[in-house]
């Protein structure tokens, strides 16, 4: 997020995006409400965008030849299973079944913690570290799901949802939209208080938690920072409250999430490398679907969830509360054995932090099966990639470690 620009402006004519904001306070960016949602779901599965690709995901070696033939068939069974859902936590409860399963095939395993300690009947800001594009946010649903609570509602941002299927998905799942494509800086003002507001709205008077992650696209390198700019973001709809119980009236809950395995790490390290040799990288057409469609199917190994308490502390600016938000998740982080092999071969370990080695903290046979797992993603990985795919696993030793001397980050 760049500084806002104050000062008097030339009259305009409204954007698209200011034009959708006049519809009603937040329907630009909402999620679907119950009313909304049959009129949605026929619309969703009728799109044949969106039945090539549940043929593509369901049925890879016969959608080409077959796809014709396939895609009416799935249509006609969604409809019949979809039938009686008029509700949005209906409409929950029947895609649960389909999450479960994937998280089955794809991980060993989800854990999580902390989450006893939330009350049903309150709201809470749910600000988590931000590794994977839809399953960051799937987990935290998941846990939050299975202890009975209510799911949040979801920030995606607008460059993800260029396909009106995926849109319509997304806002039918509890999902709000974050205008991150717009140019004008008078126009990004105006989308940040509006996000501002809706969030405030949604957990003081909808009373429901909202998923945000802590800074803009995912920590590639490992190295999950919160970014100041989100924090501010949530005091801009309230200038006239002091930042401080502004925050507080939020609960502000940091998440940390923690994968055992990263699907997209080959391609993260990738990007790594020519980010760093030519100075900058460009993402190719599609590259988004094919990282999101990596990060659900696959392999994680475990996963672990960990929410730390709403923050109480009154914090007087940004800065301070950024370093507090970074210090809970960064604890909060579960190391897996990957995670210590990485570190052991990285070239920038840090020789004043006492860091065991993986075999005295894990069991030899968890470890060995991890040392095979580990070296079979570095011989995936093309040489000159390599440093940039150990960096990813080992930058959350060096984090915590740091966080556990109290030494700064």
């Amino acid at each position: 997020m760049s500084e806002p620009f104050f000062g008097p402006q030339p009259y305009y004519y409204p954007s698209r995006f200011q034009q959708e904001s006049m519809m009603g306070e937040f329907d630009a960016i909402r999620p679907y409400d119950d009313a909304e949602v049959p009129a949605v779901l026929a619309r969703l599965l009728s799109d044949p965008a969106f039945l090539d690709i549940l043929t593509h995901f369901r049925f890879p070696r016969m959608a080409g030849a077959f796809g014709w033939l396939l895609k009416p068939l799935i249509a006609r069974r969604l409809r019949k299973e979809f039938a009686g859902v008029s509700c949005v936590s209906t409409l929950q409860d029947k895609v649960e079944y389909y999450v479960d399963h994937t998280i089955e095939r794809a991980t060993d395993g989800v854990t999580y913690t902390g989450v006893e300690q939330f009350k049903s009947g309150s709201a809470y800001l749910f600000l988590a570290n931000h590794r994977d594009i839809v399953m960051d946010p799937a987990f935290v649903n998941y846990a939050v799901y299975h202890a009975g609570l209510p799911t949040p509602r979801i920030a995606i941002g607008d460059n993800l949802l260029q396909k009106p299927f995926v849109s319509d998905m997304m806002r039918l799942n509890k999902s709000f939209i974050v205008h991150r494509s717009i140019s004008g800086r008078r126009e990004k003002l105006a989308a940040y208080q509006l996000l501002s507001a809706y969030i405030s709205h949604s957990i003081r008077t909808d009373c429901t938690s909202i998923w945000i992650a802590q800074a803009e696209g995912r920590a590639k390198d490992g190295d999950d920072r919160t970014d100041s700019a989100i924090l501010k973001m949530f005091h801009m709809s309230r200038k006239d409250e002091p930042f401080g119980a502004v925050i507080q009236s939020l609960n502000l809950s940091p998440v940390s999430i923690s994968y055992e395995y990263d699907p997209c790490d080959q391609a993260k390290a990738r990007e790594l490398y020519i980010r760093a040799t030519s100075g900058s990288y460009t993402k190719a057409p599609g590259e988004d679907d094919l990282s999101i469609a990596q990060g659900i199917t696959g392999y994680k190994g475990r996963v672990h969830i960990n929410f730390a308490a709403p923050i109480t502390a009154h914090f007087e600016d940004t800065k301070q509360l950024a370093a507090e938000v970074d210090r809970q998740i960064l604890g909060g982080y579960r190391l897996f054995p990957a995670h210590y092999l990485a570190y052991a071969q990285w070239d920038q370990a840090d020789a004043q932090l006492q860091v065991p080695k993986a075999a005295e903290l894990f069991p030899a046979e968890e470890l060995a099966k991890a040392q095979a797992e580990w070296q079979r993603r570095l011989d995936a990985c093309p040489a000159e990639h390599r440093p940039y795919l150990v960096l990813q696993y080992a930058m959350p030793v060096r984090n915590q470690y740091r966080v556990k001397a109290g030494l700064a980050l």
